[in-house]
């Protein structure tokens, strides 16, 4: 899915269908961005999403394989990082260790030939600017962390770049020092004016800086969007899950503004899905309340664990029909103890399904076998050709996994664990990288290597 946005005035940034190989491995597909001047934009998303590849294309230290790079409209795909009106802040800082506070924020000042006086105002400003006026004679490896993350700021800020690339610069310092430096971020990027592209895998840094949010996984841009739209209209489970906690549940639209989960009818603000549609549920933990047993509930349910976790509590309250949810209240209710709950329409938050099973392209091999995912699988007898191409479809709860990949048909390893509720929703990647989606009741690591197969029953060979 390629999430693309309108191109406003006053982009400072244009990223056209940019897509990267690394051999045979796809790491960014089809990635639109546009980038207001003056924006915070943060690009976040797990390990391995494609948002460091991304910045450092955009900072010229890698090339795209496809696509094209424009700033302030002019094409700067192919031109060098010296050359590009922006400077990047990194996670290990890379400052020169035999210069002083001064001199490394005053390195490229110099390669450019600047003036001794006009150096010493500009560096002398940048300092201010970070809090380190008093440091220009000190040796770097004589600060802390947090320190030599100001003074890598400064550096970068001197040149008075148009863009400023900092790809996650606080990720190495301690929290309370991380939570200062966020907020010292923000209020630079206020004094400066210029635009701000910040990569993190932290949500809640993403949630506190940025004026825009750029949510990514698998090299694919899921969501664009302000801090309030991500985390109040998610488009779909990745961002709901990634961003703060979330209940995710299945559910059926059963018309405008009436969905179905957990085996009850709920009123909500959704509308425009049809009838009977299979949807995702979003409900936040705070927004689940939470009381003693009354007979307005809509919900019981019986709490299994409290946590305080310093500004609430967080409970587990399963459901008679085994439902479990995550709710977080101000008031603290024991295990154990019996809950009412009640939800409210606005609260409830319904999203389309990606997909609704497995589909995969096969070919026949004879009446009853099929070379589908790169393997040979049994299924029913069909009465097609040999090398007739066909669509396989296999729901999500008819794919068994086995812990021994030796038993499988084929392998592949837990990549992503969505929990909705009273199942697992995992998706499975094989050696060829195709994805498949498991339902289980199992509980799986992220990273298991695990064995697949597929009954021949629970095949759905489609030819049109």
């Amino acid at each position: 899915m390629a999430d693309q946005r309108l191109e406003p005035v006053g982009n400072i940034i244009d990223i056209k269908h940019v897509s990267k190989w690394f051999k045979d491995k796809q790491v960014l597909d089809d990635v639109n961005l546009s980038v207001k001047k003056g924006e915070f934009v943060t690009i976040l998303g797990p390990s391995g999403c494609g948002k460091t590849t991304l910045l450092r294309i955009l900072a010229g230290f890698e090339t795209a394989t496809e696509g094209e790079i424009l700033i302030a409209g002019e094409d700067i795909t192919q031109t060098p990082p010296h050359k590009r009106p922006m400077n990047t802040v990194f996670q290990r800082y890379a400052l020169f260790p035999h210069l002083n506070v001064f001199d490394n924020i005053a390195f490229g000042l110099k390669l450019k030939n600047f003036k001794s006086d006009i150096i010493e105002e500009k560096v002398h400003r940048a300092l201010k600017m970070v809090g380190m006026t008093d440091y220009e004679h000190r040796d770097v490896n004589s600060l802390s962390g947090g320190q030599q993350q100001r003074v890598a700021i400064a550096r970068a800020i001197v040149n008075q770049p148009q863009v400023l690339l900092l790809d996650e610069p606080l990720a190495a310092l301690d929290l309370k020092m991380r939570k200062d430096m966020q907020m010292e971020l923000k209020e630079m990027h206020k004094t400066l004016g210029i635009t701000f592209i910040y990569v993190t895998h932290d949500q809640e840094e993403a949630l506190t800086l940025s004026d825009t949010i750029v949510v990514m996984s698998e090299g694919v841009i899921q969501q664009i969007g302000t801090p309030t739209d991500i985390y109040n209209e998610p488009k779909n489970c990745f961002v709901a899950d990634f961003i703060g906690e979330s209940n995710i549940l299945n559910g059926t639209m059963l018309e405008d503004r009436l969905v179905r989960f957990m085996d009850t009818d709920f009123k909500c603000v959704d509308e425009g899905f049809g009838c009977n549609v299979p949807v995702d549920v979003v409900i936040r933990p705070e927004d689940i309340y939470i009381m003693t047993p009354t007979e307005n509930a809509m919900l019981t349910g019986k709490v299994t664990s409290c946590i305080f976790k310093g500004v609430h509590y967080e409970m587990t309250v399963v459901t008679p029909n085994g439902y479990e949810l995550m709710i977080q209240d101000y008031h603290a209710f024991e295990p154990e103890q019996e809950v009412s709950l009640i939800i409210k329409p606005s609260d409830i938050h319904v999203m389309e399904k990606e997909r609704t099973c497995n589909t995969f392209g096969a070919v026949v091999e004879d009446d009853t076998h099929i070379e589908m995912l790169g393997a040979s699988f049994e299924c029913l007898p069909h009465g097609l050709e040999k090398g007739t191409e066909v669509k396989v479809e296999v729901d999500f709860n008819k794919i068994d996994l086995t812990d021994d990949k030796e038993d499988g048909v084929l392998e592949g390893n837990v990549h992503l664990i969505l929990y909705k509720g009273n199942i697992y929703h995992l998706t499975i990647v094989t050696d060829e990288h195709d994805h498949l989606y498991v339902d289980t009741n199992d509980v799986w690591d992220d990273g298991d290597m695990v064995g697949i197969n597929i009954k021949p029953e629970d095949m759905r060979i489609i030819h049109d």
